[in-house]
């Protein structure tokens, strides 16, 4: 690809010329080795689920959908909704008439003012339920308000085995949820980096106390992002956590789980042994440049028009095949089909995702086009190369 056309008014292009930034993570195992051959290890929960947060793909799940008690789980939401609706430097008068709220607690005490930060955190790490008290009473006025809030949005992510009556999760004939329904919000949640933020975070100091987070994994597992502890004496341990390793982020929960620290590992230990995920970003991955013949610009960036993920086997063979044109003619708009992006996963194509300009190259005004020359932009822009990256390779 080291060929160079000229172009009118001793413009100069060089060919399509690519350049690749993937998450291509198959063909780590050795050839011949299979994950659909393992099994995931098994669990002591009555109900769990573990899924890829990219693909939203269930990798392994036991009773799923049974609408358990799920104690302070129950605060990923409480979380998801007040960062919907405030900023985080709004400041929390708590008032005199702050009722008592039984269980794990931050202390907070009538009279004092917290940022809506503080309860965060004290909510998220030491699983305050006064904060989570205190936050839906500051976001919608009452604990029954701010429960609506949380149906909504449970309802809006897809959640369909899941109620709220609470913000911190106590037990409730009326409040449940679905280890499916979990994963489903920690999901959303873990999207938002400022939850994100949150509940990674091991200690902090928040309003004079001294929070430490509650989720062993944090220390213990490798790869840990959060998310959220959670027991009563009737849900029993509840646990819902993220975790990344090699580009692939993956969410576990286990219900009334009485070996959860070890479940979670050894789930994922087990996954990204067998799986990897193949990636396409729109925003980050650029496809390399394209030549531009008459633009006020020599090149244009090309990229995929919409992001992209896959779960894949170990062992398994992929492929991302580009078909664009050699070169292009001026003008080029931003967004505008250009080629394509095939993903190929064992040869056969799983997914084509156009590829479109990166930015506009307007016509040089300087250079006079010839009949000759309009009828040769026709025709060039049929002509296509094919370059393929093999296990992320060029």
């Amino acid at each position: 690809m080291n060929h160079i056309w000229k172009a009118r008014g001793n413009k100069r292009a060089e060919r399509f010329k690519p350049v690749v930034f993937l998450t291509l993570l198959a063909l780590l195992a050795s050839p011949g080795s299979s994950a659909g051959a393992q099994t995931a290890p098994g669990t002591c929960a009555q109900s769990c689920i573990l899924t890829q947060a990219d693909t939203g793909e269930v990798l392994y799940e036991k009773n799923a959908d049974s609408k358990m008690l799920i104690a302070s789980t129950t605060k990923m939401l409480t979380a998801l909704v007040v960062l919907d609706k405030c900023d985080l430097r709004e400041r929390v008068l708590i008032s005199n008439d702050f009722p008592p709220v039984e269980g794990s607690s931050m202390y907070i005490k009538p009279g004092e003012t917290l940022t809506v930060s503080d309860l965060l955190y004290g909510m998220m790490l030491a699983s305050g339920n006064d904060a989570a008290v205190a936050l839906a009473r500051y976001v919608s006025g009452s604990v029954e308000a701010f429960a609506d809030l949380m149906n909504a949005r449970a309802e809006a992510l897809g959640c369909t085995g899941s109620h709220f009556v609470n913000p911190n999760g106590l037990d409730a004939e009326a409040h449940y949820s679905t280890a499916r329904d979990l994963a489903l919000i920690a999901r959303e949640a873990l999207n938002n980096e400022t939850f994100k933020m949150i509940v990674s975070t091991k200690y902090m100091s928040a309003a004079g106390r001294s929070l430490k987070n509650h989720n062993k994994l944090l220390w213990n597992c490798p790869g840990t992002v959060g998310v959220k502890t959670g027991y009563t004496e009737s849900a029993g341990r509840s646990l819902v956590s993220g975790c990344e390793r090699d580009g692939m982020r993956l969410i576990c929960v286990t219900l009334n789980d009485p070996d959860d620290w070890k479940d979670h590992t050894s789930l994922y230990n087990w996954a990204y042994d067998h799986y990897s995920v193949v990636k396409i970003r729109r925003e980050d991955v650029t496809f390399g440049t394209l030549p531009v013949i008459s633009g006020l610009k020599n090149e244009v960036p090309v990229q995929a028009a919409e992001d992209f993920a896959a779960l894949c086997q170990k062992g398994d063979e992929v492929a991302i095949v580009v078909e664009a044109p050699q070169f292009i003619y001026a003008p080029a708009q931003a967004g505008q089909r250009v080629g394509v992006i095939k993903v190929m996963v064992n040869g056969e194509t799983v997914k084509t995702i156009e590829l479109v300009y990166g930015e506009t190259v307007k016509l040089d005004p300087d250079i006079p086009l010839t009949n000759w020359e309009k009828l040769r932009r026709l025709i060039v822009r049929e002509e296509k190369t094919v370059v393929t990256y093999k296990n992320g390779e060029i």
